[in-house]
């Protein structure tokens, strides 16, 4: 049986943080201005798509430690960050030392599989490594552990003049419980579950079984109550859902015939399973605040959720992302229950 609408507990956005190769400092300022903007609007928090060898955010942890000294509330969050790129080790020391200079405010999240176009990179990323690589769940577990506070070393003690630690330094307590898995499978919902970690979910899963008709809400309804299912929290585990909603209630008639256009394009991809791994797309959800959230209401897995981090498209200007998240807080966020944070 479908459950009710929850009251939305939660509302975040997410953001690719796209630049301009001659400028690429106007384009990370504009991210942490829109950043900064989402704190006075009383967002919870505000999440970093990764790209690498792209024209976005390549480095988020870094992107996060700048926001974490503009602001001083609003949460931040990776979705996510792609660990074949990764050290576990090193990234924990990063995750950790950005989490303590927030105060705690710090979300990442991380996925797993071999790098994007990984036979074109691999010379660059592991020369001497790659065919030794591990890019299986196990690496998201030494993350875990690292930041959880397991010993990664067999060392601990005084050398000389130097103190020295077996675990990460410094260990932030509470982060290993910020940890999210961002997953499209059953599989990732359920080893996420069943590691204590938070689950992402996004506007693309994937289609595993049968032979349709698919329908995008009943699988990703699906993955939620698997990952539940097998966490130790039970339905209290956190979920975040991160569609693409566009609200147009202040927009300008340009920018709601740029948004409706935008939506149009991406439709087709959204009708059946796309390519090898059977992707299934969400439609973009565009219209005013009460004409969405009569579509998410609607809508199976969103029943299930009380936080969501709305995706930003990634090809707007500025002004149309300052338009779309005031709409977002004032707008559609109370329409759903929400309340602003202090």
């Amino acid at each position: 049986m479908p459950s009710s609408p929850r009251p939305l507990r939660k509302l975040g956005f997410l953001t690719i943080g796209l630049f301009d190769e001659a400028d690429p400092r106007r384009g990370h300022e504009s991210t942490l201005e829109i950043i900064e903007l989402g704190e006075r609007l009383g967002f919870d928090s505000a999440w970093l798509r990764h790209r690498h060898l792209q024209y976005g955010i390549s480095s988020p942890v870094a992107v996060m430690a700048a926001a974490s000294q503009r602001t001083s509330r609003i949460e931040l969050g990776t979705a996510v960050i792609p660990l074949g790129w990764e050290n576990p080790l090193r990234l924990a020391e990063d995750l950790a030392t950005v989490d303590i200079l927030s105060g705690g405010r710090i979300n990442p999240g991380v996925s797993v599989g071999p790098p994007m176009h990984f036979d074109e990179v691999k010379g660059a990323l592991y020369p001497a490594t790659a065919d030794a690589e591990d890019f299986s769940y196990e690496r998201v577990r030494r993350l875990l552990d690292f930041v959880r506070g397991k010993p990664a070393s067999d060392f601990s003690g005084v050398q000389g003049f130097e103190v020295f630690s077996d675990r990460v330094q410094p260990h932030s307590p509470g982060l290993g419980r910020r940890l999210w898995y961002g997953g499209g499978s059953l599989s990732s919902a359920r080893w996420a579950g069943e590691h204590g970690m938070n689950f992402l979910t996004s506007s693309v899963v994937k289609a595993e079984s049968g032979e349709g008709p698919y329908d995008f809400a009943q699988i990703q309804l699906s993955h939620i109550r698997a990952f539940r299912a097998a966490h130790p929290d039970g339905a209290d585990a956190r979920v975040s859902q991160g569609l693409v909603v566009i609200p147009t209630d202040s927009a300008s008639p340009e920018q709601r015939a740029k948004y409706e256009e935008y939506a149009a394009k991406r439709t087709p991809r959204t009708t059946s399973p796309q390519g090898p791994a059977r992707l299934m797309f969400a439609p973009d959800i565009v219209g005013t605040s009460e004409e969405i959230a009569e579509r998410l209401h609607a809508h199976a897995a969103f029943r299930e959720v009380d936080e969501v981090a709305f995706a930003l498209p990634f090809t707007f200007e500025h002004e149309d992302y300052v338009q779309i998240l005031t709409d977002m807080a004032t707008k559609l966020g109370p329409t759903l229950g929400w309340r602003p944070g202090a």
